[in-house]
This record gives structure tokens, sequence and C-alpha cells, in this order.
């Protein structure tokens, strides 16, 4: 079970960072065109690698 839940956090991580990404490339999901937006998008993603980095290092520690 815990396993499940690093690998569910993996892949959530994953998916934050992919649609933050395109939204501060294309525009596409949220649309915003500031630089707070922008500031905010690069949070979250750092936020989504963080996140991946700690699913993906406790993933590794489980037997």
């Amino acid at each position: 079970m815990p396993k499940v839940l690093t690998i569910a956090g993996l892949i959530v991580s994953i998916l934050m960072f992919v649609i933050f990404l395109l939204d501060l490339v294309a525009g596409f999901p949220f649309g915003m065109d500031s630089s707070s937006a922008t500031m905010l998008d690069i949070g979250f993603m750092t936020s989504g690698l963080v996140l991946a980095y700690l699913s993906w290092s406790t993933m590794r520690e489980l037997p």
C-alpha cells in the first residue's frame, strides 16, 4: 500500500509539472498573461519537481 501511494504522488507531481509548463509555454489551460501568472507557473512547477523528488526517494527506501 505505501508503494502505491508514492507512485500516486509521483503521477500527481508529473501531471502538475506538465500542466503548468504547458501554461507557461502556450498559455493553454489557464491563459493568464501577466508577470504574476508567470511566477505562479514557475512556483508550481518547482513544487511539482520537489514532490516528484520526495516521492521517488521515498519509493526507493520502501522494501
